[in-house]
């Protein structure tokens, strides 16, 4: 047995150096740690159990037959962060360039079918080269497989792809099927073509970070959710980010003991908002009034900034948070914002995340551009969402809500459970201006004064109609609130709404509108 002993030793001892040192200074030069110093730095401390170590590939050809290193190029296994259980694969650029083959996606393949059957959050730890190119088909086929897991585990376990190097072509769809993605400044790249073949199809010179890099997708494509300036930061986020999410879709979010008193008053709140309904005013400052200790985890905080979205707790409960943000196009409804608060908005109810909404929103974004690209169809999506949503919804009306953007924006007509309004909330069909010239139209043609009489007008307008009373007589707000009280009522409407209840009509699925 001793000599076994010996022998099980030194094969793992190779596996735990399947790189050569060669190949990881250079990953250490480029600012990047290895496939096991990643797992090591992100799990807690001694909880790795590692599967398949000792796993090899198979294919012949290519001078594949006479390098066969252990793992295959990547290490999967399960362990935990803050004492609670996950699944995940560190893909090892030392190995093959992190190249997939057949065994390397049958590893990948079994901790994912292993994670979802028992109920855990899988992460995926990408760096990459892509499909094995001596393995041909079989590395196609072998990325559809995990394809296929991604969307039978979607709604089921969160899914977490942390970029951290190269994600390009087809390996970019799984990060893209997953419910967030992490990229790091300067190291995460992510494209379906890289610079030179954008260059020979299209003649365009583009650098890599220009093109897939992680301050790319954090503004203009919306790709990446979360981005750090290095790979600890990342991690960090990363274990960050999984305290605000259940096991599973059958878990409630982990609660903490209150850090902050429930009752707590917000008369900053009172101050807030400008005398004028023309000036703008930063909706985080709402949400980090109301929320516990002022902690708000921003989600694809670069990207459509007219609408925040984020995680928080109120009396150490999750909540997700939906706003318009004033300080950014008025916080108009445009196509990017839609997508982004309507997929924030699924996420939240796939995994039982309540959600608050903060609406100050005048309406659609205007424009040729806006209507070409599909306005109808993306505002659609948010309409869509928040429909199919069965999780606790509140929504808080501070000033403008306007026309259809108002009904989307978790209007008590499509779902929500709980409507409040402050004094300075403003509900109607569109603004005093524009309603006073379409229906007043004639008469300021034939006005002695027209500049006078529209003047008189818009106030009457606003006096009668820019307030939430009338919503309120009518029930489509719930209550009239003084903003100090937001907390507290936030507070005691969740509480409430803990034990909410609710299913969809029996049916194979809805078709939103893509």
């Amino acid at each position: 047995m001793t000599q076994r002993l010996e022998e099980l030793a030194a094969r793992r001892e190779e596996a735990r150096h399947a790189g050569s040192a060669r190949a990881v200074e250079r990953q250490h030069a480029q600012g990047k740690m290895t496939a096991r110093e990643r797992i090591e730095y992100l799990l807690d401390e001694g909880s790795f159990q590692e599967l398949d170590m000792l796993a090899r590939h198979r294919a012949h050809g290519g001078g594949l037959d006479d390098n066969r290193p252990y793992t295959d190029g990547v290490i999967t296994g399960f362990g935990t962060i803050d004492g609670r259980r996950v699944g995940l694969f560190s893909q090892d650029f030392t190995v093959f360039g992190g190249a997939l083959g057949e065994v390397f996606a049958e590893k990948i393949h079994k901790i994912m079918d292993l994670s979802a059957s028992v109920g855990v959050p899988m992460i995926g730890l990408n760096d990459g080269a892509g499909a094995r190119i001596q393995e041909g088909v079989v590395s196609l086929a072998a990325y559809g497989g995990i394809f296929l897991r991604n969307v039978t585990a979607s709604g089921v376990v969160p899914q977490i792809s942390v970029i951290l190097g190269p994600c390009a072509g087809g390996a970019v769809y799984s990060p893209a099927m997953t419910d967030f993605i992490f990229m790091v400044r300067e190291i995460s790249n992510m494209f379906i073509t890289g610079p030179d073949v954008v260059k020979t199809v299209t003649g365009e010179d583009v650098t890599l970070e220009q093109l897939g890099g992680a301050t790319s997708h954090a503004t203009k494509s919306g790709v990446a959710t979360f981005v750090t300036a290095d790979e600890k930061s990342c991690l960090d986020e990363v274990r960050y980010l999984l305290g605000f999410l259940p096991a599973n879709n059958l878990e409630e979010p982990p609660s903490l003991d209150p850090a902050d008193e429930a009752d707590r008053s917000t008369p900053e709140l009172s101050e807030l908002m400008p005398t004028s309904p023309n000036q703008p005013y930063d909706m985080k400052r709402v949400i980090a009034a109301v929320v516990d200790e002022g902690e708000y985890f921003e989600y694809a905080q670069h990207w459509a900034m007219n609408i925040t979205c984020g995680f928080a707790r109120i009396d150490g409960n999750v909540v997700g948070i939906v706003g318009n943000q004033p300080q950014v196009l008025a916080g108009v409804l445009d196509i990017d914002s839609s997508d982004k608060g309507g997929r924030f908005v699924r996420t939240c109810d796939a995994f039982n995340i309540p959600i608050v909404t903060f609406v100050d929103v005048p309406g659609f974004m205007p424009g040729t551009g806006q209507e070409h690209g599909g306005i109808i169809r993306h505002g659609a999506k948010l309409l869509y969402s928040y429909c199919e949503a069965t999780v606790p919804l509140i929504q808080i009306v501070t000033r403008k809500a306007y026309g259809g953007a108002y009904v989307v924006m978790s209007s008590k007509s499509i779902g929500a459970d709980l409507a409040y309004a402050w004094p300075s909330a403003e509900l109607a069909v569109m603004g005093p201006q524009g309603a006073v010239d379409i229906v007043h139209r004639r008469e300021l043609a034939e006005a002695a004064d027209p500049t006078s009489r529209r003047s008189e007008l818009v106030e009457e307008y606003t006096e009668r109609y820019a307030n939430p009373y009338i919503a309120a007589e009518r029930g489509y707000v719930d209550d009239v609130i003084d903003p100090a009280d937001t907390r507290r009522v936030l507070v005691r409407s969740l509480e409430l709404l803990r034990s909410k209840r609710e299913d969809l009509p029996k049916r194979k699925h809805g078709n939103m509108p893509f």
